[in-house]
This record gives C-alpha cells, sequence and structure tokens, in this order.
C-alpha cells in the first residue's frame, strides 16, 4: 500500500493540533498506518515535526499570496490574510508550541519571509496613517500569530464558533491597532 506524505502529514497535523502531546502510535493510528510505516517516512517526532513546520511554511506563504497584502488598504488587506490563512490555522498553533524545534537554516528562512511580508503590511498601515505607531510592525506581527494561535485552540476546545474565528481576530487586532485621532 502506497502511503501518500502529504496525506500523512495533514492526518498527523489534525493529531497533533488536538493533542500536542500525541506519541508517533497515536499519530500512525489517527494516520490510519502502522508505527513501521510512519517511521519510514519521518525518522520520529523531530523528523515529523520538521516536516509539519515545512508544511505549515508552505501553507503560510500561499495565504499570504493569495491574500495580496499590496492591494487596497491595509487593514481590508489584513482581514483578506487572516481569512486565507484560517484553514491552517490548527496546525500554526501547534507549530508555535512547539518553537523550539524551529531550528535551521530552511525553516528560519521561511519564516522570517513571512515575518518580513506581514511586517511591511503593518508597516504600510502606520505610513498610510491606518495603524498606530507607536506598536512595531514587528510586534503586530507577532500579535497576529498569537491571535491566530488562540483562535484556533478555541475554536477547536469549542469554547468559540468557527464562523467568528476571522472576526474575532480581525477585531481584536485591527481594533488594537488601528490609529485613532485625539481631538
Amino acid at each position: 500500500m502506497s502511503v501518500d506524505r502529504d496525506q500523512l502529514l495533514r492526518s498527523a497535523a489534525a493529531q497533533l493540533t488536538r493533542k500536542g502531546s500525541s506519541t508517533m502510535d497515536e499519530v500512525a493510528r489517527a494516520s490510519g498506518i502502522s508505527r513501521a510505516t510512519l517511521h519510514r517516512h519521518f525518522a520520529g517526532r523531530d523528523a515529523l515535526i520538521r516536516a509539519l513546520e515545512e508544511l505549515g511554511i508552505q501553507e503560510c506563504e500561499a495565504a499570504v499570496n493569495a491574500a495580496r497584502l499590496d492591494e487596497g488598504g491595509a487593514a481590508d488587506a489584513l482581514r483578506r490574510l487572516i481569512k486565507e490563512i484560517e484553514p491552517a490555522a490548527g496546525l500554526l498553533a501547534f507549530l508555535v508550541t512547539e518553537n523550539q524545534l524551529f531550528e535551521g537554516d530552511e525553516q528560519h528562512e521561511g519564516w522570517s519571509r513571512l515575518d518580513v511580508r506581514i511586517a511591511a503590511l503593518f508597516k504600510r498601515g502606520q505610513e498610510s496613517g491606518e495603524f498606530r505607531i507607536d506598536l512595531t510592525p514587528a510586534w503586530l506581527t507577532e500579535a497576529l500569530y498569537g491571535l491566530i494561535g488562540s483562535a484556533a485552540w478555541a475554536v477547536l476546545e469549542g469554547r468559540v464558533a468557527g464562523k467568528d474565528f476571522s472576526y474575532m481576530i480581525a477585531e481584536l487586532l485591527i481594533g488594537g491597532a488601528q490609529r485613532r485621532v485625539e481631538s
């Protein structure tokens, strides 16, 4: 039986998103394969996490591209980004908890590329007067990641409705980042 590596990664991501401490046996069972088959694809948990990180970077880059961050107002572009990234939110929430494994030039380069593009959106919003200038673009980028992860966990745990994911993040982040004109 041939195993689709991409499908295997997605099954592993779903399992680890639900239970981050899952063993390789649990990941294999959730993926419908034996532990031996899982180990043929990934030598251990670290290798699996690195492959999931690569998938997370790919999905985030695809979301950034689809969101067309350079078009329209910065707040509208941010809303598009949040909507586009929603399908990968659970994986991102898991990867944030595994951040101690984010080592190696390839992984750092991928996250750095994303950071640069998203921070540029916040900088553009600051320059256009949409966003506050007392919060750095780097901080706003980290806040976005944190809200995505938190919302993904809240949806997964049933504390908030999945249909509210994008709205909750956008309203909280944009509301806090919006530049206010003092009278």
